[in-house]
């Protein structure tokens, strides 16, 4: 029986396009066959690498009933994973490798992490459906990055060509997830430690990440000339209650978040009639994407 060989590429041709994970594996540094990554390409990799631990380690402390320390560590993950994007973009050391590993942190961090905290937390009390709770969110986030990874090179974004992400990013989604948690630690009371009260809560915010809602990004938020000095001080005002009463803190940002998605989301349906009606929708947006994966 005759067979086809397995490589029938004629010499000089140009080499088949790969899909999937074999293409980042495949990826050398132009210029430079054969070297492997340039330095400034291992600084935001170690910097995402670095998230990753953080938020891994913060089941290591809630497996302890260390809930404060649970709670820091992701949120340092959340810190790192908003500057590793832009010290790529900063060193021009943006690659598909960076892409992938970026999403997998992401998903163990601020997807696998929150679910396994809040269940050793609470959700536990629930055997059946607070597991099915914790499972529904870390499945969610996966599901939210993968659509991200997916849409990264398209052109038709109307939500990103007008500076707006679709739904809640994972780690603001993380950082809302714990919203009981935070009031818990904060006054003590044992009602926001309830079971089926987390368990409702860390559905919602599951359903929110993979949503098609239109949420605001930094790049949407643009305060006039006339208050920016206020913002900055708001800013300020803002890291120091961080530091003296981190939990109501939280708690607060988490609470106005929440309160700011239907002004997101008014302010996208403004923005989208107006260009509609002057029959100029934005061109497809070709800069990297808002934070928000």
């Amino acid at each position: 029986m005759n067979r086809e060989p397995l490589d029938t590429q004629e010499p000089g041709e140009a080499d088949p396009i790969r899909l999937g994970p074999k293409s980042s594996e495949d990826e050398v540094v132009a210029g430079r066959p054969g070297r492997g990554l340039a330095l400034r390409a291992v600084v935001p990799n170690a910097i995402t690498a670095a998230a990753l631990c953080s938020g891994l380690t913060g089941i290591r402390f809630a497996i302890v009933g260390e809930w404060d320390q649970a709670l820091f560590a992701i949120i340092l993950a959340g810190v790192l994973d908003g500057i590793d994007g832009r010290i790529a973009r900063l060193l021009k050391a943006q690659s598909r490798f960076g892409a992938e590993l970026d999403s997998l942190a992401d998903s163990l961090s601020f997807g696998m992490a929150p679910a396994l905290v809040l269940f050793l937390w609470s959700l536990q009390g629930l055997p059946r459906f607070g597991w099915f709770a914790s499972l529904a969110f870390a499945i969610c986030c996966a599901l939210r990055l993968a659509r991200f990874n997916a849409r990264i090179d398209l052109e038709d974004q109307p939500h990103k060509s007008v500076g707006f992400l679709t739904g809640v990013p994972a780690p603001i989604g993380a950082g809302l997830a714990f919203l009981p948690l935070y009031l818990w630690l904060a006054s003590g009371e044992e009602l926001f430690r309830h079971p089926w009260l987390v368990a409702v809560w860390v559905t919602g915010i599951a359903a929110l990440m993979i949503s098609n809602l239109a949420t605001l990004s930094w790049t949407s938020i643009r305060p006039r000339s006339n208050i920016r000095l206020e913002a900055i001080a708001l800013a300020g005002l803002v890291f120091a209650a961080l530091l003296t009463e981190p939990w109501w803190t939280l708690a607060f940002l988490s609470l106005a978040y929440m309160a700011l998605m239907p002004y997101g989301i008014m302010r996208y349906r403004r923005i989208k009639r107006q260009r509609a009606a002057a029959g100029q929708m934005a061109p497809p947006s070709h800069d990297p994407a808002p934070l928000g994966k």
